[in-house]
């Protein structure tokens, strides 16, 4: 069974929350099954540093200013962590990380916290889970005003220059295999590329080539939205709901934690819960119904209804079993109540928890 990376991600994106006696807990384990522990909130406060990852080279996010400082609202993000968390944004320590690099640098502990707006995809999602999203973007394209780029098809016989590891270049692989790219390991070769001539536009999240473009005069953004702007499970969901469902608030309790966990239009049979190694995993799925599909002719002018999957997994501690855990399900919201424990060695296997409703 394939092992998921599990870490804070804060990010472009929906996300997973992880929960240890109170506090959030990054760990990380790689496909092969070797583990690196990451640090739990009591031991960052007895160090008093918190790690973060972040860019230097991509602005707006982080970026080293003209004296050496890294700046960018990424950094103010995580000074905002440190103070909130440590007492002081002096507490945050910045380590420089590459976009093929995050996932990386959270499996190995080498940060506590990667904050390089990491957009949400589904490959990515089978590595890691992240927390709630701060920003919604999609992918801008960049190029210079006398060869301006403004449709897809623009692109055709071009050089697209993209960044290794990045949205940017799953989505014009997946999509558009026909269009040559021109790859870099960091942003700011990429933009000395543009630049230089080496490629005939750039694209990356819309929001820095918006900006860069304001700083740079000759270029502009010729397609400002492109791609997905969201997802939130292996399987998309569609319909006016979809950006609704799987809302969850957490109570922490006196002897446990309370999840409540919003999932309209879900069945009681549609929804699942799941404990494996220590992993308190919520799943619902929908589908149309089998007469629904065969009657699926001519073309929807309006469409409410959704289909597909979702799912979030917590951490709970290896020590809690499914039967510690109670679940309820009513009027489309799910209820779970899950004991503290002290920590016992225990071999756990997977078991499906009982919903009540």
């Amino acid at each position: 069974m394939k092992k998921k990376i599990l870490a804070v991600l804060l990010a472009t994106g929906v996300a997973a929350t992880t929960l240890l006696g109170g506090s959030i807990l990054v760990s990380a384990a790689d496909d092969g099954g070797n583990t690196a522990q990451a640090r739990t909130l009591d031991e960052i406060k007895k160090d008093g540093k918190i790690k973060i990852g972040v860019f230097s080279d991509k602005n707006p996010f982080g970026y080293v200013d003209e004296n050496g400082d890294v700046q960018g609202y990424d950094i103010y993000f995580g000074k905002r962590l440190a103070k909130d968390l440590l007492g002081s944004e002096d507490d945050a320590e910045f380590t420089y990380v590459e976009a093929a690099s995050r996932v990386e640098y959270l499996q190995s502990a080498k940060v506590d916290v990667i904050l390089a707006n990491f957009t949400v995809t589904d490959d990515r999602a089978e590595k890691v889970d992240f927390a709630l999203p701060y920003m919604k973007v999609a992918l801008g394209v960049v190029s210079p005003d006398d060869a301006l780029i403004k449709d897809v098809k623009d692109l055709e016989g071009k050089k697209l220059i993209v960044v290794k590891g990045t949205t940017a270049e799953t989505y014009f692989t997946d999509n558009y295999p026909d269009i040559e790219l021109v790859k870099f390991d960091e942003y700011q070769e990429a933009y000395d590329a543009l630049l230089d001539g080496r490629g005939d536009a750039f694209s990356t999240d819309n929001t820095e080539v918006l900006a860069w473009a304001q700083q740079n005069e000759g270029f502009s953004v010729g397609i400002e939205s492109l791609g997905d702007i969201d997802t939130i499970s292996e399987k998309k969901l569609y319909g006016h709901k979809a950006n609704h469902v799987m809302k969850t608030d957490i109570k922490e309790m006196n002897n446990g934690y309370e999840l409540i966990v919003d999932l309209p239009g879900f069945k009681k049979d549609e929804v699942h819960a799941a404990l494996e190694n220590g992993y308190l995993t919520i799943s619902a799925e929908k589908g149309l119904d089998k007469d629904e599909k065969e009657k699926e002719t001519g073309r929807y002018i309006r469409r409410e209804r959704y289909a597909g999957a979702c799912s979030r997994s917590f951490y709970v501690g290896k020590e809690v079993h499914q039967d510690d855990i109670k679940a309820e399900f009513k009027h489309g919201i799910l209820t779970l109540f899950v004991p503290k424990k002290e920590a016992k060695p225990a071999v756990e296997q997977k078991h499906s928890i009982s919903i009540e409703g």
